[in-house]
Protein backbone atom coordinates (compact mmCIF):
# COMPACT_ATOMS: atom_id res chain seq x y z
CA UNK A 1 0.00 0.00 0.00
CA UNK A 2 1.28 3.41 -1.00
CA UNK A 3 -0.17 5.34 1.96
CA UNK A 4 1.76 3.74 4.84
CA UNK A 5 0.65 6.53 7.17
CA UNK A 6 -3.08 5.86 6.66
CA UNK A 7 -3.85 3.73 9.72
CA UNK A 8 -1.92 5.88 12.19
CA UNK A 9 -3.35 9.07 10.67
CA UNK A 10 -6.92 7.84 11.15
CA UNK A 11 -6.30 6.54 14.66
CA UNK A 12 -4.72 9.84 15.72
CA UNK A 13 -8.08 11.55 15.28
CA UNK A 14 -9.86 12.16 18.58
CA UNK A 15 -12.31 9.40 19.49
CA UNK A 16 -11.28 7.25 16.52
CA UNK A 17 -11.34 3.46 16.82
CA UNK A 18 -10.56 0.74 14.32
CA UNK A 19 -12.32 -2.59 13.84
CA UNK A 20 -12.56 -5.33 11.26
CA UNK A 21 -15.92 -6.27 9.75
CA UNK A 22 -15.47 -9.91 8.72
CA UNK A 23 -18.49 -10.16 6.40
CA UNK A 24 -17.30 -7.10 4.46
CA UNK A 25 -13.61 -8.11 4.67
CA UNK A 26 -12.97 -4.49 5.57
CA UNK A 27 -11.22 -2.46 8.24
CA UNK A 28 -13.29 0.45 9.50
CA UNK A 29 -12.31 3.64 11.28
CA UNK A 30 -15.16 4.98 13.37
CA UNK A 31 -16.22 7.54 15.94
CA UNK A 32 -18.88 6.33 18.36
CA UNK A 33 -19.98 3.62 15.93
CA UNK A 34 -20.16 5.88 12.86
CA UNK A 35 -17.70 5.09 10.09
CA UNK A 36 -15.58 7.81 8.53
CA UNK A 37 -13.25 5.58 6.49
CA UNK A 38 -13.26 1.96 5.36
CA UNK A 39 -10.38 -0.03 3.89
CA UNK A 40 -11.33 -2.89 1.63
CA UNK A 41 -11.16 -3.93 -1.98
CA UNK A 42 -13.18 -3.76 -5.15
CA UNK A 43 -14.50 -6.91 -6.88
CA UNK A 44 -11.05 -7.54 -8.39
CA UNK A 45 -9.49 -7.23 -4.93
CA UNK A 46 -7.77 -3.92 -5.71
CA UNK A 47 -7.29 -2.07 -2.37
CA UNK A 48 -9.53 0.95 -1.85
CA UNK A 49 -10.38 3.39 0.92
CA UNK A 50 -13.96 4.63 1.07
CA UNK A 51 -14.85 7.85 2.87
CA UNK A 52 -17.68 10.32 3.18
CA UNK A 53 -17.45 13.76 1.57
CA UNK A 54 -19.74 16.69 1.01
CA UNK A 55 -21.22 16.00 -2.47
CA UNK A 56 -19.74 19.00 -4.32
CA UNK A 57 -16.25 18.33 -2.96
CA UNK A 58 -16.59 14.61 -3.74
CA UNK A 59 -17.54 15.47 -7.32
CA UNK A 60 -14.57 17.85 -7.55
CA UNK A 61 -11.97 15.26 -6.46
CA UNK A 62 -13.50 12.61 -8.74
CA UNK A 63 -13.04 14.99 -11.66
CA UNK A 64 -9.49 15.91 -10.63
CA UNK A 65 -8.15 12.39 -9.94
CA UNK A 66 -8.89 9.25 -11.94
CA UNK A 67 -8.16 7.18 -8.81
CA UNK A 68 -11.15 8.66 -6.94
CA UNK A 69 -14.45 7.05 -7.88
CA UNK A 70 -18.00 7.10 -6.50
CA UNK A 71 -18.17 5.07 -3.29
CA UNK A 72 -17.79 1.37 -3.95
CA UNK A 73 -20.91 -0.39 -2.62
CA UNK A 74 -21.96 2.85 -0.91
CA UNK A 75 -24.22 5.82 -1.60
CA UNK A 76 -22.60 7.37 -4.68
CA UNK A 77 -23.57 10.91 -3.75
CA UNK A 78 -21.97 11.02 -0.30
CA UNK A 79 -19.26 8.35 -0.40
CA UNK A 80 -16.10 8.18 -2.50
CA UNK A 81 -13.46 5.50 -2.94
CA UNK A 82 -9.74 6.08 -3.47
CA UNK A 83 -7.58 3.42 -5.12
CA UNK A 84 -4.71 2.90 -2.69
CA UNK A 85 -2.22 2.15 -5.45
CA UNK A 86 -3.23 5.30 -7.33
CA UNK A 87 -1.85 8.78 -7.78
CA UNK A 88 -3.83 10.90 -5.32
CA UNK A 89 -1.26 13.10 -3.52
CA UNK A 90 -0.84 12.50 0.21
CA UNK A 91 -1.94 16.02 1.13
CA UNK A 92 -5.15 15.70 -0.92
CA UNK A 93 -5.93 12.28 0.55
CA UNK A 94 -5.31 13.58 4.08
CA UNK A 95 -7.63 16.50 3.37
CA UNK A 96 -10.30 14.05 2.21
CA UNK A 97 -9.86 12.03 5.43
CA UNK A 98 -10.06 15.20 7.54
CA UNK A 99 -13.25 16.25 5.79
CA UNK A 100 -14.81 12.80 6.22
CA UNK A 101 -13.90 12.73 9.91
CA UNK A 102 -15.32 16.26 10.40
CA UNK A 103 -18.60 15.36 8.68
CA UNK A 104 -19.07 12.34 10.92
CA UNK A 105 -17.90 14.12 14.08
CA UNK A 106 -20.31 17.01 13.46
CA UNK A 107 -23.18 14.55 12.92
CA UNK A 108 -22.74 13.16 16.45
CA UNK A 109 -24.99 14.41 19.23
CA UNK A 110 -23.49 17.39 21.05
CA UNK A 111 -23.16 15.29 24.22
CA UNK A 112 -20.91 12.79 22.40
CA UNK A 113 -18.80 15.52 20.79
CA UNK A 114 -18.25 17.10 24.21
CA UNK A 115 -17.32 13.74 25.75
CA UNK A 116 -14.79 13.09 22.99
CA UNK A 117 -13.36 16.58 23.35
CA UNK A 118 -13.05 16.19 27.13
CA UNK A 119 -11.43 12.73 26.80
CA UNK A 120 -8.84 14.23 24.51
CA UNK A 121 -8.26 17.23 26.77
CA UNK A 122 -8.14 15.08 29.96
CA UNK A 123 -5.51 12.76 28.49
CA UNK A 124 -3.06 15.68 28.30
CA UNK A 125 -3.69 16.94 31.83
Amino acid sequence: MKYEWLESYCLAKKGSVMDYKEEWRATRFMIRGKMFLMLGGDKQGTPIATLKLEPTYGDFVRQEYKDVIPGYYMNKLHWNSVYLDGEVPDDVFKDMIDRSYDLIFQSLPLKHRREIDSETTDSFA
